[in-house]
């Protein structure tokens, strides 16, 4: 063998075992902080006190329901890694949750890592992942049974027929990047369809912003779970009546286990250019639930007219 096919030969080994590396890094898509005793107000305050201590701001705070806050927040890394990323402004902020499940209190985060590989990021968002630990600290991954690779989180999809991250849902077209965030922002003022801001980022170095969105549904439509009576969950609150896209009535269906998974929510718009897009739902709502089954108690069968009530109130509240 030639010193050259040697050469070759070892670089494509060492080229595979990067892969195989980079493959073997297993994620779920939320990290558990802590749990305990405790009041909301005083862990909300003090997780804002250590975000801010530790160089992440909170551009945003949403309560979807009782015994639930939500803190977005942001920091120069978040917001360079989606500037150097096609649609990166999904991936801009990551969202911190309090909530309160029967007596303790539980602080959690979304997992930096898992969701860079599922927007498929151009950095994998590591010391993002160590600055929330080293924040807020880390008890365990949760959000899945099995862990998924870097692979599959970067061609995810629920399942056959559903969507991926590269389908996009357009929901408008404007003259101008401008005339697209104003109509977003418009509309978000307006909330006729129950759909309102949370927070917004601009992308720096691009007509793209991000906006979190709180869905309370439009008034007067309501819907009632077929395995649900109306009533609360008596772990945190949720009614379980509401409109088919409202937050409170999804996560009501969905999010069920001991652990909470609040840090799903907000939902996003896209503003990228002079178009105006969002997740679609069953994309959305399958990457911070992929293991929920499909028919059954806690499924999505429950909430099968939820994605195209998201599409709707989304594009009635954003769209052209």
């Amino acid at each position: 063998m030639t010193i050259r096919k040697m050469l070759l030969a070892a670089l494509i080994l060492v080229s595979a075992n990067v892969a195989m590396a980079a493959d073997e890094i297993l994620m779920k898509p939320f990290v558990l902080a802590s749990k305990g005793a405790g009041t909301m107000d005083a862990k909300v305050a003090s997780t804002k006190a250590s975000l801010a201590a530790n160089g992440f701001a909170v551009v945003g705070t949403y309560s979807p329901y009782p015994n639930a806050t939500i803190l977005i927040i942001t920091n120069d890394e978040l917001k360079s890694n989606a500037a150097a990323s096609e649609h990166g402004g999904y991936g801009a902020a990551q969202r911190v949750a309090i909530t309160k499940a029967k007596n303790d209190i539980q602080v959690s985060y979304t997992n930096p890592v898992y969701m860079a590989n599922i927007y498929r990021m151009n950095g994998d968002l590591k010391n993002i992942y160590t600055k929330l630990e080293a924040t807020l600290g880390k008890v365990e991954e949760y959000g899945m049974e099995k862990t998924m690779t870097v692979s599959k989180a970067r061609k995810y999809h629920y399942m056959f027929g559903m969507e991926y991250f590269d389908e996009k849902s357009e929901l408008g077209e404007f003259d101008s990047y401008e005339a697209a965030i104003a109509a977003v922002e418009g509309g978000l003022a307006a909330g006729k369809e129950g759909v309102t801001k949370v927070y917004r980022i601009d992308i720096p170095g691009k007509k793209e912003a991000v906006f979190g969105v709180a869905m309370a549904g439009k008034p007067g439509k309501t819907k009632v779970s077929q395995e649900n009576a109306p009533g609360q969950n008596s772990d945190f609150g949720i009614v379980m009546t509401g409109a088919p896209e409202a937050d409170a009535y999804i996560m009501s269906q969905i999010d069920f286990k001991d652990i909470k998974s609040t840090a799903h929510l907000p939902y996003e718009i896209l503003v990228s250019g002079n178009k105006v897009y969002a997740q679609y739902a069953r994309f959305r709502i399958a990457i911070s639930f992929p293991e929920l089954s499909m028919m059954g108690k806690n499924s999505f069968m429950n909430i099968m007219e939820s994605p195209d009530a998201i599409r709707d109130a989304l594009k009635r509240t954003a769209g052209k």
